[in-house]
């Protein structure tokens, strides 16, 4: 059937977007075809959105609002009550369903004309050929390990003779006042995994200062969950979900609080920490979200340039912007070809070598599997390998490899393997 490219009732939705669509300007690409053709590819472009919450809820909305007519959502979650104060599609009765069958609901209700396709269930469940059929890959997670695992598998997937196997990533996300938005085009520019040591995990903190000497709220809160739980309700697992444990939690980390005079301990904060819950503010999900479905926009219609290839924002003191260029690494373990250098203390035993490839911002490997050329230093898995290579363990590294000498690392949270040269501290 014809699409009506006309101005009734069918576009006056769109009218505004049109104008961009409708007349070249000074900075649209020379192949931009003005008018139906190009309205025509925007509303055939099949787009994949990554994530049903504060970001992706946002997205999806303005997705809809913006001429794509054919979008899909994936998400594993399921709608809390939490939820509700930012992720507007959703309302109490429907707290315990599926946050991507719930949203492609509310929207498809506004938007009658836009089809919207849910997927309930992990990312790492698809194969490569489901994430082919999509023109453009928008994410708006909340987990680095996510990010990671489809930028990995993106990258995996172009065919230098197919260029339709090259699916641009454009990645939102958000931190209470601070947020980004980034494009990534797989093999041609700086992917996630490049841009990985701009994400340093968080710092533990030692059981000892927990036991001892705590000296901030979230310290209290951690010996609660950590060690009271563990000597009062032992047996008891903990479900961060229930609301009598976390009240229990909650009065145990403030008496502790008092013993040590810290102030700040409330039931607000003892559910982020317990259940690590970044801070999400509704207006800087509006503005992240708004930026990559902007972006999306200008890949779908070639309308404008690109970003090239990562804004930042913040909004806590005053509203600031910026945006950069972050550059390709050679070394990349995803898209490049060197081995990443790391500098390494040969005295140093491998389990605290791989206790360190956690810390590291430029890694973050939580179960690594480690093996040189010749032979395997660690295996987390099956058991009977573990057993095997366990005595490994308490060598040193000195022991184990040579000043320079490469290795290969895996990790089940990922697709790919990476490369590592150690070289020793002088």
């Amino acid at each position: 059937m014809a699409i009506d490219h006309g101005t009734g009732n069918a576009r006056r939705r769109y009218r505004y977007i049109d104008k961009f669509l409708n007349k070249a300007g000074p900075s649209t690409d020379p192949d931009f075809v003005p008018g139906a053709p190009t309205i025509a590819t925007l509303e055939e472009s099949k787009v994949l959105v990554i994530g049903a919450g504060g970001l992706g809820c946002e997205i999806l909305k303005n997705l809809a609002m913006s001429g794509f007519k054919d979008i899909h959502v994936i998400d594993m979650d399921t709608i809390d009550v939490s939820n509700l104060n930012r992720q507007f599609l959703f309302r109490k009765d429907d707290v315990g369903k599926s946050k991507a069958e719930v949203a492609a609901a509310c929207v498809t209700e506004r938007c009658k004309d836009v089809k919207i396709t849910p997927f309930n269930g992990k990312i790492q469940d698809k194969d490569e050929d489901f994430y082919m059929q999509f023109k453009i890959i928008i994410c708006g997670l909340d987990s680095i390990e996510a990010r990671r695992w489809i930028n990995a598998t993106l990258v995996s997937m172009v065919d230098m003779d197919n260029p339709e196997s090259l699916k641009p990533l454009v990645d939102g996300g958000t931190e209470g006042f601070k947020g980004q938005a980034r494009v990534i085009l797989p093999t041609l520019t700086s992917c996630i995994e490049c841009q990985l040591d701009m994400h340093a995990p968080r710092t533990a903190v030692p059981l000892c200062t927990l036991a001892t000497i705590p000296r901030q709220p979230e310290h209290c809160i951690e010996w609660a969950k950590i060690i009271a739980w563990e000597e009062h309700r032992k047996g008891v697992v903990l479900d961060t979900d229930d609301p009598e444990h976390i009240t229990w939690l909650y009065d145990q980390a403030l008496n502790r609080a008092k013993e040590f005079t810290i102030p700040g301990v409330t039931y607000q904060l003892t559910q982020g920490v317990v259940k690590n819950i970044i801070p999400a503010i509704a207006s800087t999900n509006a503005i992240v979200a708004a930026a990559c479905c902007n972006e999306a926009f200008k890949l779908a219609t070639t309308c404008n340039p690109n970003l090239a290839n990562y804004m930042m924002y913040t909004g806590d003191d005053a509203i600031y912007t910026y945006t950069f260029e972050h550059e390709q690494k050679p070394d990349c373990p995803v898209c490049g070809n060197l081995a990443k250098t790391i500098t390494v203390n040969p005295n140093h035993t491998l389990l605290q070598f791989i206790e360190s490839l956690g810390e590291r911002p430029e890694a973050q490997l939580k179960k690594p599997t480690l093996r040189t050329e010749s032979t395997s230093l660690y295996f987390q898995s099956p058991p009977s390998l573990e057993e095997q290579t366990r005595p490994n363990l308490s060598k040193r590294l000195g022991e184990l490899v040579a000043d320079g000498e490469e290795i290969g690392v895996s990790d089940p949270a990922f697709t790919i393997d990476f490369k590592f040269k150690l070289v020793f501290e002088s």
